[in-house]
């Protein structure tokens, strides 16, 4: 396990925190930032991650104090059979609003507020009320589709669900398969 991601993505962060210290640095008053947890308590569903992702997200799960791990996991397992939507992130600390992996979070949560997918609805609504009236009017989104596109590059998607129960309950090796069925002897 390691807290380096792959070039890819260490590239992707790079663009993806360029653009948001940008609209930063434009616009003092921009909504997402420390302590808007919105887009955590509303997350359309359960995040998708790619290998890479999930790797760098795991190391800083890892981190956390057993208790707390303990927490996210029991949360993240209730969201594989929950169907009512929105969802709240379960690594989301529900007390302070905080983000105990922002450092390793997924981009998915580095780009929500700065970029978008209208066809999706995946954009900040509070930011397209202050956009609707005049608050933030030369806002210009980032593409988010381009950044799907970049990620496909690094592989398959995941459930961040299917990803966590694969490292708290790891599948059977090889060694510890069944038996294949014996072959019938032609007659």
């Amino acid at each position: 396990m390691t807290d380096t991601p792959p070039a890819p993505l260490r590239q992707l962060h790079a663009d993806i925190d360029a653009r948001v210290g940008s609209i930063r640095d434009d616009r003092p008053d921009w909504l997402c930032g420390k302590g808007c947890d919105g887009c955590c308590r509303q997350l359309a569903d359960v995040p998708q991650l790619t290998e890479a992702e999930w790797q760098l997200l795991r190391t800083g799960l890892a981190l956390l104090p057993p208790a707390r791990l303990a927490e996210i996991a029991r949360d993240t397992a209730a969201l594989a059979d929950q169907t009512a939507r929105p969802i709240t992130c379960p690594m989301l600390d529900r007390q302070t609003g905080a983000c105990p992996v922002y450092a390793q979070r997924p981009v998915a949560c580095r780009t929500y507020g700065f970029y978008a997918q209208r066809d999706k609805g995946l954009f900040c609504r509070d930011i397209e009320t202050r956009v609707a009236d005049g608050t933030l009017a030369d806002v210009v989104w980032g593409n988010h589709d381009a950044i799907d596109q970049r990620l496909a590059g690094l592989g398959p998607r995941r459930p961040l669900t299917e990803w966590f129960e694969r490292w708290q309950n790891p599948p059977a090796g090889p060694d510890d398969a069944p038996p294949a069925p014996a072959e019938a002897s032609p007659a």
